[in-house]
């Protein structure tokens, strides 16, 4: 399957969600062409010991909206990981701030290094974080 084809079946439900969104309550929701959207729900299981949702649930959201952009455009067989991700909060997200929005997109698509946004928002449309992304691809072996 191409990457896209892969992920789209992810969303479809014909192959199991990642693990790590289930445990963070996230996950895929829409896929397209250099493209990828997330949906997360806050709760108290997110919570840091400041009382507001621990600022790696956003950078992980980031991290699986931009390097899941970079593998919709990947050919069957071929994979990829992420060597840096960055991450801005902008505000900060409750445990009442409810469902979020994560989408990520390439901004550049080499042979060898694939470069991606993410902007993470609420409902409301107001930005809570955004990122970046450099994902290198690896050809099969």
């Amino acid at each position: 399957m191409s990457g896209r084809d892969l992920l789209q079946a992810i969303i479809e439900g014909r192959l199991p969600p990642v693990a790590m969104g289930l445990t963070l309550t996230y996950g895929l929701v829409e896929v397209g062409d250099g493209m990828a959207v997330f949906e997360g729900q806050t709760g108290p299981h997110l919570l840091n010991p400041a009382g507001t949702v621990h600022g790696g649930w956003a950078l992980a959201l980031i991290d699986s909206a931009t390097a899941c952009a970079a593998h919709s455009t990947l050919p069957a067989g071929v994979g990829y990981t992420t060597l840096s991700t960055t991450g801005n909060l902008t505000r900060p997200i409750l445990v009442d701030t409810g469902r979020v929005r994560c989408e990520g997109r390439v901004i550049n698509a080499g042979r060898q290094i694939i470069t991606t946004e993410a902007t993470v928002r609420d409902t409301g449309g107001r930005l809570l974080a955004h990122g970046t992304s450099t994902v290198m691809v690896l050809k099969p072996r």
